[in-house]
């Protein structure tokens, strides 16, 4: 009865263990691109011009007070996105008054995408020296309703200009510098409706981005994970609840019964 025990927790141990490296597995984010191309140092003055950047990357920007600058970047299924942004505003002497930034991504069909949280607008006082913007969007789906809004994979513009400015200080020279990360959400929200293709232009300087490591495709998630490592436990679980239940058999001293 005693071994019977012994090998019933054996079996659950390693269970647990083959089931948490599987979870681990899972629960682990994606490697970020290396050696990659070098980070863009101008930005686009409009969607179709949008400067193709890779998550990781720092671009940066020389442009004028009041210019439009637009970015473009690849997101996949399960991908929760952080875009942050920093003007290095013009030397206070030079300036007549504060000034109001603000950060807007929109997705390949280029429906504005609200931030779940972050500082999307800033306003720079006069003496201020830079404004700091960040926007984390919500995790991208594989698939949506038609009316909806959801986030979907595919190319995501990023675009940054000042919304409220003294009329003297348009023009003035700014720099700017753009950073995009994101982290994985998980398999929920890898919805049975996916999308055939991501949603990239077909023209312009977005057509024919993707992630460094390709489209996921719709079919992968790390429910297959889960859904393994339950399976695993489940079976574990079971051969050592009979080895536990079942006893030592009839004792060896005792006659079977007529």
């Amino acid at each position: 009865m005693r071994r019977g025990r012994e090998r019933g927790w054996r079996l659950t141990g390693a269970g647990l263990l083959v089931g948490g490296a599987l979870l681990g597995v899972a629960a682990s984010p994606s490697p970020s691109p290396s050696g990659g191309p070098a980070a863009p140092t101008e930005a686009g003055t409009a969607f179709r011009t949008a400067t193709p950047v890779r998550l990781g990357q720092e671009a940066t920007a020389d442009a004028s007070t009041g210019d439009y600058l637009y970015w473009v970047l690849p997101l996949d299924t399960g991908q929760r996105a952080t875009v942050e942004a920093s003007v290095t505003l013009p030397a206070a002497a030079g300036r007549h008054a504060s000034s109001t930034w603000q950060l807007d991504v929109y997705d390949g069909l280029r429906r504005r995408q609200p931030c779940t949280y972050g500082k999307q607008t800033g306003t720079a006082a006069k003496d201020a020296a830079t404004v700091d913007l960040s926007c984390t969007l919500r995790p991208v789906r594989s698939g949506g309703d038609q009316w909806g809004n959801d986030p979907l994979p595919g190319a995501y513009y990023v675009r940054l200009t000042v919304t409220e400015l003294a009329p003297e200080d348009l023009g003035q020279p700014v720099r700017a510098r753009l950073r995009a990360g994101a982290k994985e959400a998980g398999g929920a929200y890898a919805v049975g409706d996916t999308l055939a293709t991501p949603l990239v232009p077909g023209s312009g300087t977005a057509s024919g981005i993707e992630p460094a490591d390709g489209w996921s495709g719709g079919w992968w998630s790390d429910r297959w994970l889960w859904t393994a490592a339950g399976g695993v436990l489940a079976a574990i679980a079971g051969i050592g609840g009979h080895r536990l239940t079942r006893g030592a058999g009839r004792p060896r001293r005792v006659p079977p019964t007529a």
